[in-house]
């Protein structure tokens, strides 16, 4: 294997690491991850190269998942002190780490006080959530599939999208903007370096039959633009990346223009379905439209924020079968592609995870062994991952798939143009290689990677691309204009 390149790195490698806090590392022996266990970790996080840490929530919640909040301001006590927090935050800035954290705001707990409030219609809090009228449809089918309105003690309907627990907030209420304000502004104030928004797209997108309604997006985006500038207030380079599920690049584009990324959930599906059937597919269509429809918007390339598995979905390995090979092309499809990839935790060393979700977050291995120190345990493994897939195992073995993750995010250091080129499609006549060309004002480079199990050729034409800078295995020989690879292989030419 191939340049694996020195940790003191020389630019940052643009990955950003999503860590489910409750699965990582527990320090107090209580089987439940914590800060602290995230801050005795970043060591390895500055091995493995990533240049960012995106923390599920943090703030107290009565769920284990911490997606329904009861206190914004605060750190759930399972997993510490907000002195452990800034203690992370630290840490983490010392390695040159950035951290962003879930903010979940469509929604608040039914068991915040705002809630607990609100069902007293004399209280100021009562506006702060959407009660049902007199005619309100109280069948209709939120914008998530589940109904929509739900009963109160007090005997009155609300609405929560997701569940009966997770009451929306009413943003045509001028406090609950304020409060929001207020709320990114103190995060960014103690360090934090910008925020994953949950749920972005239904702070005004509520009904099932609202989808497509542009009416509905334009409220969307009015309110997130307002909440942008409550930040830049203290923070103009803050990293805002939003969760909004859409099914291609043209509906993820308009959202650019509020946020600095949205997750690229379309792409997503592309990358492992052309890793699973060993071809390229759609992939370079896929790309050129993303590319074209960001720009557009941005005015510029390398916006992306790609990725393959996240919290809510079956894990990439699990998807791919449990196929080694199938998950290394994956991985090197996803990080040489331009922009802020990111990657759930496990998912260099392979963990598997199938729905339902609890079983997507699953502690993290560290070990060969899950009871030993460090691990946590609150939840036993469904996945049944021996101890090879650990993070003490994967170190040990120089050919495994931790260190298959750990070069391709050093190549993004060392290359500039992977994380910030401009994409441009580059044709090929065999259908299991997959290519595209990046440049930026320093460099021309092209991207070829072979996604099948047979090794395959294919003809340069191009006079620009005639030196091997990078590959991810041995054998691979450019001769006469003819570049030959062996099975499951990344090369960059310059």
């Amino acid at each position: 294997m191939s340049s694996i390149i020195a940790t003191s790195q020389k630019a940052p490698s643009g990955v950003w690491y999503e860590i489910f806090v409750r699965s990582f590392a527990d320090t107090n022996g209580d089987g439940i991850g914590d800060l602290n266990g995230v801050t005795a970790k970043l060591d390895y996080l500055q091995s493995l190269g990533v240049s960012g840490i995106w923390l599920m929530p943090i703030n107290p919640s009565p769920s284990y998942h911490g997606y329904d909040v009861t206190d914004y301001y605060g750190i759930n006590p399972q997993y510490g002190t907000m002195n452990d927090f800034q203690r992370l935050l630290d840490g983490a800035h010392k390695r040159h780490i950035k951290v962003i954290i879930d903010l979940v705001i469509n929604h608040s707990s039914d068991q915040h006080p705002w809630f607990r409030a609100a069902s007293n219609p004399a209280d100021p809090h009562h506006d702060w959530y959407s009660w049902a009228k007199p005619g309100t449809d109280l069948d209709a089918i939120s914008a998530t599939g589940s109904p929509a309105w739900h009963t109160a003690r007090s005997g009155k309907a609300y609405l929560g999208v997701f569940t009966a627990a997770m009451p929306d907030l009413n943003y045509d209420t001028p406090a609950v903007r304020q409060e929001m304000f207020r709320l990114g502004q103190f995060w960014l104030n103690k360090g934090v370096d910008g925020f994953r928004l949950d749920a972005a797209q239904h702070v005004y997108y509520d009904f099932k039959s609202q989808d497509g309604d542009a009416a509905v997006l334009k409220k969307n985006l009015a309110w997130w633009s307002e909440f942008r500038r409550g930040l830049d207030a203290v923070r103009p380079d803050a990293y805002v990346v939003g969760e909004v599920t859409q099914d291609n690049a043209e509906k993820l584009a308009p959202w650019f223009k509020p946020l600095s990324a949205v997750f690229d959930f379309p792409l997503a599906m592309q990358l492992i379905e052309s890793a699973k059937s060993e071809r390229a597919g759609d992939l370079g269509t896929v790309l050129a439209r993303t590319d074209a429809a960001y720009r557009k918007v941005t005015g510029k390339s390398g916006v992306d924020a790609p990725f393959l598995s996240n919290h809510d979905q079956n894990r990439v390995m699990s998807q791919l079968d449990g196929n080694p090979q199938h998950m290394r092309m994956a991985a090197a499809l996803l990080l040489t592609l331009p922009g802020q990839p990111f990657v759930y935790y496990g998912e260099e060393l392979g963990m598997r995870g199938k729905k339902p979700d609890p079983d997507l977050r699953e502690p993290m291995r560290w070990n060969r062994t899950a009871d030993a120190s460090g691990e946590t345990t609150w939840k036993a493994s469904t996945s049944h991952d021996g101890p090879a897939v650990s993070v003490e195992a994967e170190q040990a073995d120089p050919d495994s798939l931790l260190h298959y993750y750990t070069m391709l995010i050093h190549w993004r250091s060392q290359l500039g143009v992977l994380r910030d080129g401009a994409i441009h499609e580059h044709a090929v006549d065999n259908p299991h290689i997959a290519a595209w060309q990046l440049d930026d004002a320093g460099s021309q480079v092209l991207v070829v990677h072979n996604l099948s199990g047979q090794q395959q050729s294919m003809s340069l034409g191009d006079a620009r691309f005639r030196t091997v800078l990078l590959h991810s295995k041995p054998g691979v020989t450019l001769q006469n204009g003819r570049l030959l690879m062996p099975a499951y292989t990344t090369v960059i030419l310059q």
